[in-house]
């Protein structure tokens, strides 16, 4: 196994969160993605890891409907 391989973590999602993946990789000083590997694969940092699912996590919860005022 590479250093690089050893060092990271894969991610699977459906295509909608990896794009919110890829949109949060792309703010200034927050790269964790290391290879985009297909439509629903990408390899993150492992010590990013937990990071990126709580943001995540945040960012679903913007966008799911709620009926409470």
């Amino acid at each position: 196994m590479s250093e690089s391989q050893s060092e990271s973590s894969p991610l699977h999602s459906d295509s909608a969160v990896k794009q919110i993946l890829l949109t949060l990789d792309a703010r200034p000083g927050q790269s964790f993605i290391i290879e985009d590997l297909d439509e629903f694969h990408v390899l993150i940092r492992a010590d990013e890891e937990q990071r990126v699912k709580r943001e995540l996590e945040g960012e679903l919860e913007k966008n799911t409907y709620s009926m409470e005022a």
